[in-house]
């Protein structure tokens, strides 16, 4: 992981505030897809790639509205379709209405450009092995979302639940014919900040009726394990992975799906076993 180029990616983004934000264009310059990027951000910073273009755009805004510039074409310079919107966004930031900024005693927010320097303190330990893993296909179902990982983080366990009431998941596991079963939840990125999380199984087995199937490509993965009652378990680990074991660990960030492998047992144990598998490059010297 190249901090020095998620800063650029960060100083492209603040250099587009009164316009257009491209998240691809972001993640190429951070040398990574539009969704690990926004993935990346957030475990480094606590805080959604959304919530901070919103938070920087209102603290300028603020500073519009004290040199008396209209609400209306403030709204418009920062990309909000109508003031209503505008004033929505101003008042979650600041916690007042835009029309009360110039009133007495009123206190304003400010937030800062994000700038990255990661101190490295090894004080984690993970237990994981790096592995090349031929292509393979997978079966299962899928749903797509836009890269907004703080509503992910609710829209994919309910995804899981939707598919596990409906039967779907006893479907994709009697297409598992290995003798340890597993379930995968994959994440496939596209061109145009979507992405589409598979719940699936490696299979050989022709497509059921109103399945989905996905061949995951050859790829360098770092595997690893996790112990916990799921999703916090997993959800913190990949966390720890990003913030702790990726910054030092001499590989990057691949532009390849994410895969997660859940084992049968029962995930809110707190010795229920997964994995994450996150795509790797060696860093270029």
């Amino acid at each position: 992981m190249n901090l020095e180029h998620y800063n650029e990616a960060i100083k492209y983004i603040e250099k587009h505030l009164e316009d257009h934000i491209d998240l691809d264009k972001a993640g190429q310059i951070a040398g990574c897809s539009a969704f690990h990027f926004s993935k990346i951000f957030l475990y480094l910073t606590d805080m959604t790639l959304t919530a901070y273009i919103r938070n920087r755009r209102m603290t300028l805004a603020s500073y519009d509205l004290q040199e008396g510039k209209k609400v209306i074409d403030i709204a418009l310079k920062y990309g909000y379709e109508s003031p209503t919107a505008f004033n929505r966004a101003f008042k979650k930031v600041h916690g007042i209405a835009p029309s009360k900024v110039n009133k007495k005693d009123v206190k304003l927010n400010y937030h800062e450009p994000i700038s990255f320097n990661i101190e490295i303190k090894g004080n984690r330990q993970f237990t994981y092995t790096i592995e090349e893993k031929e292509a393979f296909r997978i079966v299962g179902v899928k749903d797509k979302y836009p890269v907004n990982l703080d509503e992910n983080f609710n829209k994919v366990p309910l995804q899981w639940f939707k598919a596990t009431v409906s039967g779907k998941i006893k479907k994709i596991l009697k297409m598992n014919h290995q003798e340890e079963k597993t379930l995968l939840g994959v994440s496939v990125f596209d061109d145009e900040g979507m992405f589409d999380y598979y719940i699936a199984t490696e299979t050989s087995d022709d497509l059921p009726k109103n399945f989905s199937e996905y061949i995951i490509p050859k790829q360098t993965y770092a595997i690893f394990e996790c112990r916990g009652a799921i999703p916090k378990a997993i959800q913190q680990l990949q966390k720890n992975i990003i913030t702790d074991w990726l910054p030092a660990s001499g590989y990057e960030y691949a532009n390849a799906p994410d895969v997660e492998v859940y084992y049968e047992g029962d995930r809110d144990s707190d010795d229920y076993k997964c994995e994450v598998w996150l795509p790797v490059n060696k860093k270029e010297v």
